[in-house]
């Protein structure tokens, strides 16, 4: 029998999780987050402790689809490095 992963997040990144929870059944994400500008001006920027989640809100099928996690020193690099 093959062996599996079993995926463990920290204390931080769960609660991170837990707060994007919240969104379901929001009438409105905007008024959570920041928009973001330039070539990302499609996507939203919400704060949550010392992290950071980037989202793009899809309005025609009511969906936040979250697209990075991270710490807020790394985020903005990997939103430049993935997104661009």
């Amino acid at each position: 029998m093959a062996k599996s992963f079993h995926v463990e997040y920290s204390k931080n990144a769960a609660k991170a999780f837990s707060k994007m929870d919240s969104f379901d059944g929001c009438a409105d994400p905007r008024r959570r987050g920041k928009g973001l500008t330039g070539n990302h001006g499609s996507e939203w920027r919400y704060r949550v402790g010392d992290y950071r989640i980037i989202a793009e809100i899809q309005d025609e099928k009511l969906i936040v689809l979250v697209l990075a996690i991270g710490h807020r020193s790394d985020v903005n690099i990997e939103i430049e490095g993935k997104f661009s």
